[in-house]
């Protein structure tokens, strides 16, 4: 009896009757079933979210930012969340929202603060506060709502982030701007300062010159003085003496004066009286009866005569005017040398006095000298302080970049959001049921495997009592399983295919690699039923969660703990998710040829143990007869 003869005769067995052919039917459905249900249910949960109940409270009272605008950021997150159709947002009030979370109104609920405005606009304050979101959740509700909630709170937070953190920076490079400005005006200031530096130092070139000049005049001016000083040591005794003359010849004068005055008066009276005589003389003459020409001739002889008389009187006038003069000129004389002589001591200790004051301003002019050079050189270490300042002011401008306000935009932006994540996949799965669809049709495979052996027998107890081949009893065991396996799988390809959606990038490729799969799982539940009975379906049960914890068909299997990593590294299942994962997203790489030879060996090497099973079951034992355990 061939192995294809022993597996006609078992699929005539379960389907000799029409319950046995509903049975073998349902166990054709159980992997669609189970993968393809669950891949539906779960297809793309992500594009229903906008179904969850979520509850948003706005406590926001708004700001002003430093422009003096209104900000309601509060009130314009509320809005976005809500347009975004993210959850099923409510707006509702705090204790609303609270009661809601509580009693399962709504999974959880996001709360913006009053004061939300009034910290995102402080950031271009030196004041700067952390603007606050509050998440209320409740796992009690949906741990996973509150997972995705979390996200898309964090995206709001990095789009918030991302806007005021542009903002701040627009503010920052407009003051650099600002700064820029600045440091020109100051770099104007720092050049006319070295002008006025230079000017400065020709002024006190000039001023210690000048002090230099003034320190030798007073020199000169001290030594002038010395010699006055020395000169006129006895003038103030000798002016005492000529004091005492002048008065004493003024006094002289005086009276000489007095006396020259009697004598004007003497010549005047005689003067008065010869022009008395003149008329006495004509009337006595021409009483006496002289002719009126011998009278006048007499009289012009008189005249003649009385001329030297009157030109002695003006003489003596005259010189008693001189007299006058003099005597009044040596009084004043008199008068000025004693106070001269009063003075001059007084002027002679003035020049004493000039004279230290000229050491004093020599020393002085010394001073100034010095100082006028130590200031030349302060301000030749101020005009290199003022060149460096000048340069640095100019360096730093330069180095400060010319904006213009789409530049800055531009600039703000990217400090804002610096990273731009530009995703590229070699592989790419659309939806989250694609995502899981590697790992729960080989679940499926292994489920529906399992589930045949409740059903078919796993060896020919017939062919084994006609002496047949092991092998040959192994292959009969196996093939009618394998057989319903491949029409499992063909059933779960189209439901997944045409009613989940879900297309492979590889469909013949897929459809090839779950028949491998299918098969390969049917003979490892084959053959621990062959080995171990029903004991072998608990085994494959236990295998089953083994595989299902370490096949890392949700998570990457790197997170399962370390002391587990050997069995992903042996266990089939982890090779056919990740061959699946290559066919279905788009690779076609080694480690699908490496899943498919794992497979291929698992197969081989479970029907060589089965038939190595059947060969031990030719012999009857009591153990066989009567097991120790029966389920």
């Amino acid at each position: 009896m061939t192995s294809l003869r022993m597996a006609y005769s078992e699929l005539r067995r379960i389907t000799s009757g029409r319950l046995a052919r509903a049975a073998v039917i349902a166990m054709i459905l159980i992997p669609t079933l189970y993968g393809g249900l669950y891949l539906y249910a779960n297809h793309d949960p992500y594009a229903n979210l906008k179904n969850v109940p979520a509850a948003l409270v706005v406590e926001d009272a708004g700001a002003r930012d430093s422009d003096g605008n209104d900000v309601n950021a509060g009130q314009d997150v509320a809005d976005e969340l809500v347009q975004s159709e993210s959850f099923d947002w409510h707006t509702v009030s705090a204790a609303e929202a609270q009661t809601g979370v509580e009693e399962g109104t709504y999974d959880f609920a996001l709360t913006i603060p009053r004061d939300f405005s009034a910290a995102l606009t402080s950031s271009a304050t030196f004041d700067p506060e952390q603007a606050q979101l509050r998440m209320t959740t409740n796992d009690a509700n949906s741990y996973l709502s509150t997972t995705i909630a979390s996200t898309v709170t964090e995206r709001v937070r990095d789009a918030l982030a991302a806007r005021v953190g542009t903002e701040a920076a627009n503010n920052f490079l407009l003051g650099i701007s600002e700064t820029r400005a600045g440091l020109l005006e100051a770099t104007k200031g720092a050049t006319t300062l070295l002008d006025g530096i230079d000017k400065a130092q020709t002024g006190t070139d000039k001023l210690a010159g000048g002090a230099d000049t003034l320190a030798e005049g007073a020199t000169e001016l001290g030594k002038g003085l010395g010699t006055i000083l020395k000169k006129t040591k006895d003038v103030p005794d000798q002016l005492d003496e000529l004091a005492t003359g002048a008065r004493d010849v003024a006094d002289a004068n005086k009276d000489i004066a007095a006396i020259g005055n009697k004598v004007a008066g003497f010549a005047s009276e005689g003067t008065k009286a010869v022009n008395g005589l003149r008329t006495q003389l004509r009337t006595q003459l021409t009483a006496g009866g002289m002719p009126p020409e011998q009278v006048e001739q007499v009289i012009a002889v008189f005249d003649g005569s009385k001329g030297g008389a009157l030109l002695a009187n003006r003489k003596i006038q005259q010189a008693t005017n001189e007299l006058d003069k003099l005597a009044t000129g040596a009084g004043e004389v008199a008068t000025a040398t004693e106070t001269l002589a009063s003075d001059l001591p007084k002027l002679l200790k003035g020049i004493d006095d000039a004279q230290r004051g000229s050491d004093r301003l020599i020393e002085g002019a010394q001073t100034l000298s010095g100082g006028a050079s130590s200031l030349n050189r302060g301000l030749g270490r101020l005009s290199e302080g003022g060149t460096a300042l000048r340069d640095g002011l100019q360096e730093g401008a330069d180095r400060i970049p010319v904006m213009d306000g789409k530049t800055r935009d531009k600039i703000a932006q990217t400090i804002g959001n610096p990273v731009h994540v530009e995703s590229t996949s070699t592989a790419t799965a659309q939806t989250y049921g694609e995502g899981l669809a590697p790992f729960f049709l080989p679940l499926a495979a292994w489920i529906g495997g399992y589930a045949l052996f409740l059903l078919l027998r796993p060896l020919s107890t017939r062919a084994m009592a006609a002496n047949q081949s092991p092998l040959r009893v192994a292959l009969g065991g196996w093939i009618p399983a394998a057989l319903i396996g491949a029409a499992q799988m063909a059933l779960l390809s189209v439901a997944v295919l045409f009613a989940v959606g879900v297309k492979p990038v590889h469909v013949a490729g897929t459809f090839g690699f779950l028949l491998l799969t299918s098969a390969t799982f049917i003979a490892i539940v084959h053959c621990l039923n062959a080995w171990f009975g029903k004991a072998g379906q608990f085994l494959g049960l236990v295998l089953l969660v083994l595989q299902l914890v370490t096949a890392g068909g949700t998570f990457p299997w790197q997170t399962i703990p370390p002391s587990m990593h050997w069995l992903h590294q042996i266990l089939p299942m982890s090779y056919a998710v990740d061959g699946l994962r290559q066919l279905m997203y788009g690779g076609l790489g080694s480690r699908v040829w490496v899943a498919v030879a794992v497979l291929a060996g698992y197969l081989v090497v479970s029907l060589l143990l089965t038939g190595h099973a059947a060969r031990r079951q030719r012999v009857w034992s009591v153990q066989r007869i009567r097991p120790e355990l029966a389920l």
